[in-house]
């Protein structure tokens, strides 16, 4: 299978769409952040509870989404997600400018947006397995991961740009405008989506099943924590990371922008290796070992200073990062939605978005708090060196078969087989990023932002 075949006119359009509302993300690079800091002057400890409180409040209200958006088709509710968060965001720019902007609407956007990327990530994996053949889910998400860095490489060097010429809203306008874009291309795939069936009687408790097979899987168990805590460590630094360099050090937006977009580049050498790696290596060992080095490297943050030189090593910190860190996303979302059946795919990716909002907001919440007390240079290097410790969450996978090697086709495997030798060896297959995407940032899977 050769990286540059065609996947089809629909998953054209659905990776269209992708692009352009990441790129819109990708402008408007930490927003709620950057206005709290540089229009309501907010301190640490009001930053991180405006991500905190978002992502609790968001995945909380969340969590009956998976159930409702399992048994719909997908396309209309990825639809609605996009146009849900499109006005959400306009609403900032339109209080800023009638003086009425105040944190309460920060926050409430915050919880709006963080419930609509559940909703979203919830419906687009399952969205995706349906568009794409089972053996191209590898080379689909490397496209995915391809062009989500591809955005930060561009967009926070050019959001910082417009901020400095045009005002901190002009991003945040930008970034709702990339949302109907992104409606618009996803309602020009076309209807041809069938209905889910409806179980006849419901099983109690439905809106828990999604956690309930997550949990039962020994391989998804482990990836689960391993996940959540890394994504939760990383983003607990983004508010102190911005509060430090946009406070305390001086940077100019452009210069944080650029900090951490030009590693981006890291990534699209991740996101092309990691098929070739997978070919040569095999897809246990090259996500065990992406998934050990991408954490080897934040704890150097903490001495951060002024100048070029803190900017070199911020640069050379998120490069390491990046680049380990596209290689794994592919390998392990392909797993993820490998191991999904059909009938409780959008359950699972909702429960998984949601367990790994809240963990991050209680983490960024905890790490605010830490911040006031032990310095903001101390918490960020004690998130650094907890993250050293989380390669001990990751499964034994070192024995899956080559399945998702470019140009081998997997051969199908019974789900209910393969779970009921309760074995760490499942074969990793195909699947998403998040990735909560989950990517890098807070707006990451199968187009998750």
């Amino acid at each position: 299978m050769a990286d540059g075949r065609s996947l089809g006119r629909q998953f054209g359009r659905l990776w269209a769409a992708y692009a352009v509302s990441r790129f819109g993300t990708a402008l408007a690079f930490n927003a709620f952040g950057l206005v709290a800091v540089l229009v309501l002057h907010a301190g640490p400890a009001q930053v991180s509870i405006l991500t905190a409180a978002g992502l609790a409040v968001g995945a909380l209200v969340a969590i009956p989404l998976g159930p409702w958006v399992e048994f719909r088709r997908k396309r209309p509710v990825l639809i609605a997600m996009d146009l849900i968060r499109c006005a959400a965001l306009l609403s900032i720019p339109i209080a800023f400018a009638f003086g009425a902007l105040g944190f309460t609407q920060l926050l409430v956007v915050a919880i709006i947006a963080a419930t609509a990327d559940i909703g979203f990530t919830a419906a687009s994996g399952a969205y995706l397995k349906s568009l794409v053949a089972p053996d191209d889910l590898l080379v689909a998400n490397a496209r995915f991961e391809s062009t989500n860095w591809t955005a930060i490489v561009l967009g926070p060097p050019l959001g910082g740009a417009a901020i400095g010429l045009l005002g901190p809203m002009a991003t945040l306008i930008a970034d709702g405008l990339s949302y109907l874009a992104s409606a618009a291309g996803l309602h020009a795939i076309g209807d041809r989506e069938p209905r889910p069936a409806r179980p006849d009687a419901p099983r109690p408790g439905a809106q828990f099943e999604g956690w309930r097979y997550i949990l039962g899987h020994p391989g998804l168990r482990p990836l689960l924590c391993n996940d959540a805590l890394v994504g939760a460590l990383i983003m607990a630094t983004q508010p102190l990371m911005s509060v430090l360099m946009l406070g305390q050090l001086g940077f100019a937006p452009w210069e944080f922008g650029l900090a951490f977009a030009l590693p981006c580049l890291g990534g699209l050498l991740g996101a092309r290796l990691a098929p070739r790696l997978v070919d040569r290596y095999g897809p246990g060992r090259v996500l065990r070992m992406s998934g050990i080095l991408r954490v080897c490297w934040p704890v150097a943050l903490g001495a951060v200073t002024a100048g070029a030189g803190g900017l070199v090593l911020v640069l050379v910190v998120q490069t390491a990062v990046i680049v380990c860190m596209s290689v794994f996303n592919p390998v392990f979302a392909t797993y993820r939605l490998e191991q999904l059946p059909a009938d409780r795919a959008t359950r699972a990716l909702a429960a998984w978005s949601v367990s790994k909002k809240v963990t991050i907001a209680v983490v960024t919440a905890l790490w605010g708090l830490l911040a006031v007390w032990l310095g903001i240079r101390l918490a960020i290097t004690l998130a650094g060196a907890l993250l050293l410790m989380t390669p001990l969450l990751l499964p034994r996978l070192d024995r899956a078969p080559d399945t998702l090697s470019p140009g081998r086709r997997a051969p199908h495997r019974d789900h209910t087989a393969a779970c009921s030798q309760g074995s760490d060896t499942d074969p990793l297959v195909k699947a998403v990023k998040g990735g909560e995407i989950g990517g890098p940032g807070p707006r990451s899977g199968t187009p998750e932002r």
